[in-house]
Formats: structure tokens, sequence, C-alpha cells
């Protein structure tokens, strides 16, 4: 286009641009281009986290050894610290409250000591969980790579924090009566569906506790109620025998006293089905494909929020 100035000229000016009108949203969809760190699909996010599957393992090692790296003992005290825990338990539960009611010494001490140990693998994944966003946000704000990896792996690190403790249950179990038979092949699968289940639990609490710093701080009251209400220290059934059904139908049906229960019968030889509520399998599995489903889906859905702010 051209036009006569007042000197008698011709100025030439510009073509109208074809990107003339377009909004900024318009502009990136014709260009390709695309939000950073936005939120990718779901089954997209899934196949990101799998290719960071080594990441994942790797970190949750790295925590594990630099947990107590700063200890003469080292790792040590990730079998050290819950077992002094259940004879902490043990002198006061035991001993001077009589919670081993209905329970020979012979199944109650293991029985204890697996409910610490067993508890103390949702309740660390949950702990691990508040802070996994919020105490990481140099690596968040620095790297682009799925956020749910953190809650993952943190909770992958206290599984296998469990595995090491695992040994000292064992041992316990044996000196108690309890020596291995085809029942303990019934770990593995418990294990595995108490996984997914804190999994769950660790990615809605970074969920939770990256907009809500603050969480990290009310977490262990809400955890010791928690224990105190799932039978770690005393069986569900003969200490409420007195109390009305439905107070021990809801405490032993809470997942946290459904992967207790089951790790007990799998590995203790005088603790029977007869201590189970019905249908738990079924209970367990429904517990750890709910929560683990609805935690990563709820994770998910603040993705690009990570971070920011």
């Amino acid at each position: 286009m051209s036009e006569t100035t007042h000197d008698g000229g011709v100025a030439v000016s510009a073509a109208p641009s074809p990107d003339d009108g377009l909004s900024a949203s318009e502009l990136a969809a014709k260009y390709g281009l695309t939000v950073s760190g936005a939120r990718p699909g779901l089954f997209e996010y899934v196949r990101q986290l799998w290719g960071r599957r080594h990441f994942i393992i790797a970190f949750s090692q790295a925590k594990l050894t630099a947990q107590y790296s700063q200890a003469k003992l080292g790792q040590l005290w990730q079998v050290a610290t819950p077992l002094l825990n259940a004879l902490v338990y043990y002198l006061i539960f035991g001993l001077i409250l009589g919670a081993n009611r209905g329970m020979e010494k012979s199944v109650y001490i293991p029985f204890l000591v697996t409910g610490v140990f067993v508890f103390t693998f949702t309740q660390s994944s949950v702990m691990a969980g508040v802070r996994a966003i919020s105490g990481n946000l140099g690596l968040v704000r620095a790297l682009h790579f799925p956020r749910a990896s953190l809650p993952i792996s943190f909770a992958l690190q206290q599984l296998q924090q469990l595995l090491f403790s695992m040994i000292v249950l064992f041992i316990v179990a044996c000196a108690f009566g309890s020596f291995p038979s085809l029942s303990w092949v019934l770990i593995i699968p418990v294990l595995l569906l108490q996984f997914l289940f804190n999994m769950g639990l660790a990615l809605i609490m970074a969920r939770a506790g990256s907009k809500t710093p603050d969480l990290a701080q009310l977490m262990p009251f809400v955890m010791r109620t928690w224990m105190y209400a799932s039978g770690v220290m005393f069986s569900i059934p003969i200490m409420l025998k007195d109390k009305p059904t439905w107070i021990a139908d809801v405490l032993q049906w809470n997942p946290a006293a459904i992967y207790m229960d089951l790790m007990r019968f799998a590995l203790i030889d005088g603790y029977g089905a007869e201590n189970l509520p019905p249908h738990v399998w079924a209970v367990a599995l429904g517990w750890a494909v709910l929560v683990a489903a609805g935690g990563f889906v709820y994770f998910w859905k603040s993705e690009e929020r990570y971070g920011r702010g």
C-alpha cells in the first residue's frame, strides 16, 4: 500500500499482518505454543511418571541414606526407633494399663511390635508427603518433571525403611514362637496394598501441604489420635467388648487397623481370623485402590500450581 505525503512524495506502508486481530490464545494455537509448566493430560502424566521411574527410585534411596547420615549408628536407627517406641508402649500399655488383656505374652509382644512398625510406615509416609513439595521448592522451581515423583518417592523411601525393620520383626516373631509358615507369604500382598494406600495419602498431603505449610505442625497430633484409635497397643474387639458394637466396627474398618491386623494374621501364629473383620481382604483392596487413585487425580489437578507464588 502507498500514499502521497504533503511534499508530493510517495510513502509505502507495511501490508497488514495476517495475525492482526488474533488474541494471545489464538496466536499461541496458530504457532504451536504451549504454556510453560501446563498440566498434561492424565494418561500423558502417567507416561511421564513412568519415564522418571529411575529418578524416583534413586531419589528415595538417596533420601534414605541421608536420613541418618549425621548419627553415629547410621541406618540402625531405622530399626531402633520403632523398636524403642514398641518398648515404651509395652511398659505403659502392656504392664501398667493392662492393654494385653485376652492375649498371652507370646502373642502380645509380637502383636505390639507389628502394630508399631506397620503404623509407623503409614505415619512416616503422611509426614513426608506433607513436606514433599513445600520442603523441596528449590528442586520444583529449578527443574521440569512430574511433581508426583516427589511424594511417590517419599512413600517408596518409607517402604524401604519398613523392609529393613521387617528383619527385626521376623526375629521378634520367632523369639515368641511364631516361626515361618505359608501364612508369611501373605506379607507381600499386605505390604503392596499398604504401600498403594500410603502413596495415595502422601499425594493428598503433598497438595494440601503445598498450599498450607503449617499443616506439618498439625499432622503429628492427627497421626497420634489415629494411632490410638487403630489398636496399635491393644485388641479393638477385646478392649471395646462392653461398648456399642458400631464403635468397634468403625475402628476395625479404618485402613490403619486393617493393614496392621492383616500383617499380624500373616505373621503371628496365635492371632487367628476371628480377630479380623469380615471381608477384610476386599476392604484392604478397596482402601488401597480408592486412596491411591483418588490421591493421584487430586494431586494431578494442581500440577501446574506447585512451586508458584
